[in-house]
C-alpha cells in the first residue's frame, strides 16, 4: 500500500515530462501500449496517456516477466529519465506493473499502426478517443473552450448557463425537437383542464434550444454583457459536413452597443485572440489534426484586416461574377456556402456581410431608420467553412418590435425588457464545432464533437 500511494504520487503526464523533469529523475508513468519492438536485451514500449499526439518511449530489460506486455495493455512504469539518441527522454524502467490487458485480438476495431479513415472511426464512437486523430481534435477543444472563458473573463462578460428546455424557437425556422414525457401514464396523472395531454408536463409545448440568444438578453437587461458556450439542437435533415443536430454554439450579448460596425470589430478581435491563444498552448496539437486530414493552413487570416461590405455590395459581386458560382443566386434567401466562400477568395479576407434584408432575418434584429428593408445584420464569412458567425444589433425600441410581424406570441416578455429600463444591445452566435474546424482543417463536423448526433444517427 505504501508503494502504491508513493508510485502514485511520482507518476507524471507525458506531455507534461519535458516541461518538468531532467535527465536523471525518477518518475512513473501510466499509459497504454501503442507498439512495441523487441531487440536481444532490450524490450521498447512506444506508450500514450492522452495527453499528446507524441509517442513516449519507455525501456525495459527484455525478460520473461515482460513478455506477456503487448499493444493496448494499461501499464505502469516506474524508472530514470534518460535522452534517447534522437534527443527525445524516455525512461529506462525499473519495474512495469500491467494494469488491464488490452485484448486487441478479441475484436477490437483499430489495428496498431494502421491509418484508418474517419468514415470507418466513427462506427465506433465508444472507442475512438484511442485513434490519435481524434484525441487530439478532443485536446484541442477543450484548449479552445478555456481560451474562450478566458478571453471573455478579461472583458468582464458574465457567463449564463441558458436552458436547454425553452417553448420558444429563436430562430422561427421551425427547425426545433419537441420535449415531452415518454411515460404516457404520467402524463395522464398531471393532466389538467384546458391543456392537451401531451403538454401536461409543462402546461405548454416545449423544445430543445436552437439558441441561448433571448436568455441571454434578458440577462444583459441586468447584468451588462453576458457570454454563453451550450449546446443548441437542430432538426434539419442535412448530411452535410457543416451540420449536426446537436452542437455547441458561443452566443454574447453587448449591452449598450450601436454600431453594426463595432460589432463586427469585437468579433474579429475576438477570433483573433483565441485563435492565437490556441497556437500558444496547442499548436503540435493544431498541426497533427491538420496532417491527419491532409491540410496546410498558416491561418494567414490571423494576420490580415478583415473587410465589411453591404449586402448590396456583396451581391452585386455575386451577380457580376455568375458564371465562376456552382449554386443559382437567390434574392429571397442567403448565399449558399458555395457563394460565401466565393466572395472570401474574391476580396482575400474574411469579410463581413452587413445591412441585410430585412425579410431573409428574423424578428429581433434592428431594422435600419433610414431603410425600413434593411436590418442591422452581419455574416461572418470564413475560408473553407463560409458562414461561422451571425448576429445584429438587437432592437432596442418596445413599439417597433411590438408591431414586427413575425414576433411570436408567447414572446410578451422579451417586449418588457425593452418596456423597463431597456438599453441598446447587440451580439452574435458562433458554432463551435465550425470554428474547429476552421483551425485544424478537418472536414467533416461529426470529428471534432466526441459524441455526433445526425439525421438516421444518435449512437450511444
Amino acid at each position: 500500500m505504501l508503494f502504491s500511494k508513493r508510485f502514485y504520487s511520482s507518476s507524471q503526464r507525458i506531455a507534461q515530462i519535458a516541461k518538468s523533469h531532467k535527465p536523471g529523475d525518477s518518475l512513473g508513468i501510466q499509459g497504454w501500449i501503442k507498439s512495441i519492438r523487441r531487440l536481444k536485451n532490450h524490450t521498447f514500449l512506444d506508450v500514450s496517456d492522452g495527453s499528446t499526439s507524441n509517442r513516449f518511449q519507455v525501456v525495459v530489460p527484455r525478460t520473461p516477466e515482460n513478455q506477456h506486455l503487448s499493444p493496448g495493455t494499461a501499464i505502469s512504469a516506474l524508472g530514470q529519465i534518460q535522452v534517447a539518441p534522437n534527443g527525445s527522454y524516455e525512461l529506462h524502467a525499473d519495474q512495469v506493473k500491467m494494469l488491464a490487458d488490452g485484448n486487441l485480438q478479441e475484436g477490437y476495431p483499430f489495428a496498431p499502426k494502421q491509418k484508418l479513415p474517419p468514415e470507418y472511426v466513427r462506427e465506433h464512437l465508444h472507442l475512438r478517443s484511442r485513434v490519435d486523430f481524434i484525441a487530439a481534435q478532443m485536446r484541442v477543444r477543450h484548449k479552445a473552450q478555456k481560451s474562450i472563458h478566458d478571453y471573455m473573463d478579461q472583458l468582464d462578460f458574465v457567463q449564463i448557463d441558458t436552458p436547454l428546455l425553452t417553448t420558444n424557437d429563436c430562430e422561427g425556422a421551425g427547425e426545433v425537437f419537441r420535449v415531452r414525457p415518454d411515460s404516457e401514464a404520467l402524463l395522464k396523472q398531471m393532466a389538467r383542464p384546458n391543456v392537451p395531454e401531451e403538454q401536461s408536463y409543462f402546461d405548454d409545448k416545449v423544445f430543445l434550444s436552437v439558441s441561448g440568444q433571448l436568455h441571454l438578453e434578458a440577462m444583459t437587461y441586468g447584468l451588462g454583457s453576458t457570454y454563453t458556450l451550450s449546446p443548441a439542437f437542430r432538426a434539419e435533415n442535412s448530411k452535410s459536413p457543416l451540420h449536426l443536430a446537436e452542437f455547441y454554439m458561443f452566443e454574447a450579448e453587448i449591452a449598450h452597443l450601436e454600431e453594426v460596425e463595432k460589432l463586427a470589430g469585437f468579433i474579429e478581435q475576438m477570433v483573433k485572440s483565441i485563435t492565437n491563444r490556441l497556437l500558444e498552448t496547442s499548436s503540435e496539437d493544431l498541426n497533427f489534426c491538420q496532417r491527419s486530414a491532409n491540410t496546410s493552413s498558416d491561418l494567414a487570416w490571423l494576420k490580415v484586416p478583415w473587410k465589411i461590405i453591404s449586402y448590396d455590395e456583396a451581391l452585386k459581386i455575386l451577380q457580376d461574377n455568375k458564371d465562376s458560382l456552382n449554386t443559382p443566386i437567390s434574392l429571397n434567401e442567403g448565399f449558399s456556402k458555395d457563394q460565401e466562400l466565393f466572395l472570401v477568395s474574391h476580396l482575400s479576407a474574411p469579410v463581413f456581410v452587413v445591412d441585410w434584408p430585412t425579410q431573409q432575418k428574423p424578428f429581433y434584429m434592428k431594422v435600419s431608420r433610414k431603410d425600413p428593408s434593411r436590418v442591422h445584420a452581419l455574416d461572418l464569412l470564413m475560408p473553407a467553412v463560409g458562414e461561422l458567425c451571425g448576429g445584429s444589433l438587437r432592437e432596442s425600441d418596445p413599439i417597433q418590435l411590438s408591431s414586427h410581424p413575425q414576433l411570436p406570441k408567447n414572446l410578451s416578455w422579451y417586449v418588457d425588457l425593452r418596456k423597463y429600463g431597456g438599453i441598446p444591445t447587440g451580439g452574435f452566435g458562433m458554432g463551435f464545432e465550425r470554428y474547429l474546424q476552421l483551425v485544424t482543417g478537418v472536414k467533416n463536423i461529426r470529428d471534432v464533437i466526441p459524441f455526433p448526433r445526425y439525421p438516421h444517427s444518435c449512437k450511444m
